[in-house]
C-alpha cells in the first residue's frame, strides 16, 4: 500500500472550510490534522514542558499583536508591525537580554543598523560576521575552479564557527541576517539558543525571496 504524505500545500479547500481551521471543515485524502491525530497529541505533550511551555505562549501573544483593528473582526483586520520590531517585542517578553547576529559580508550595513536599532532598546548585541576566522575554502574541498574569484586565496563563509562565538558569548536569542542557503542550515544546526531570521540570502531580488513566487505566473514562470 502506497503511503500517503502531508501536503497540505495542495488542499483545495478554501481555508476557512479546512478541517485545521474548522472542527467541522472538510479534508483532502492528504490531511495530517485528520489522519495524524497521534502526532498532534505528542506535539501538545511537548509544548507543557518548561523549555517550550512559555516560549510557545509568548510566540501566539506577538502574532496577534502584530495585528490591529481586531475589534472590527477577522476579515478586518490589518499588518501592524515589522519583522524587526516583532523580533524586539518577542526578546523582550521572553526576558532577554543578550541577543546575537550572524550575518552575511554582503549586509554588513545592514547589520550595523540592526545592532543600533536593538541596542536603543536596550539588548545587549553580539554580532559576528560570516567571514570570521579567515580560513580558506580550499580547507572544505574547494577547487580553485569553484571559487567565486579564481587564482587567488578566498575566506570560507564559516556559519559553524558563527554559531561557536555566539554559545561562547552564551547569547539567549540568535537572530539570522543573510546567511546563504546551506550556511543558515549549518548554523541553526549547531547554535545552542533559539533562532530566528530576520532576512534570507537572495542576491538577485534584494533579498526578498517572495519576488520570485509572487511572479510564478508571469516573469518567473521558467521556475514551474
Amino acid at each position: 500500500m502506497t503511503q500517503i504524505f502531508s501536503d497540505c500545500a495542495r488542499c483545495p479547500f478554501n481555508i476557512s472550510e479546512r478541517l485545521c481551521r474548522n472542527a467541522n471543515g472538510k479534508a483532502p485524502d492528504f490531511c495530517p490534522t485528520r489522519d495524524l491525530s497521534k502526532l498532534t497529541k505528542e506535539s501538545l505533550k511537548i509544548y507543557k514542558k518548561d523549555e517550550y511551555a512559555e516560549f510557545a505562549r509568548q510566540a501566539s501573544i506577538q502574532e496577534a499583536e502584530g495585528y490591529a483593528d481586531k475589534e472590527l473582526g477577522y476579515a478586518k483586520v490589518r499588518p501592524a508591525k515589522t519583522r524587526i520590531e516583532e523580533i524586539a517585542e518577542f526578546a523582550e517578553k521572553m526576558k532577554y537580554k543578550r541577543l546575537g547576529l550572524a550575518f552575511c559580508v554582503g549586509l554588513h550595513r545592514e547589520a550595523r543598523t540592526v545592532v543600533e536599532i536593538y541596542s536603543a532598546r536596550g539588548f545587549e548585541v553580539v554580532s559576528v560576521i560570516c567571514k570570521t576566522g579567515c580560513s580558506d575554502k580550499e580547507l572544505i574541498g574547494l577547487k580553485d575552479n569553484q571559487k567565486i574569484v579564481k587564482n587567488e586565496p578566498e575566506a570560507m563563509c564559516n556559519p559553524i564557527l558563527q554559531a561557536i562565538v555566539l554559545n561562547e558569548a552564551k547569547t539567549d536569542f540568535n537572530i539570522l541576517l543573510g546567511l546563504c542557503v546551506g550556511h543558515d542550515s549549518l548554523f541553526l544546526k549547531k547554535a545552542a539558543a533559539p533562532c530566528t531570521v530576520l532576512a534570507v540570502k537572495d542576491r538577485v531580488l534584494g533579498h526578498n525571496p517572495l519576488a520570485a513566487v509572487y511572479n510564478a505566473e508571469s516573469y518567473y514562470r521558467s521556475l514551474k
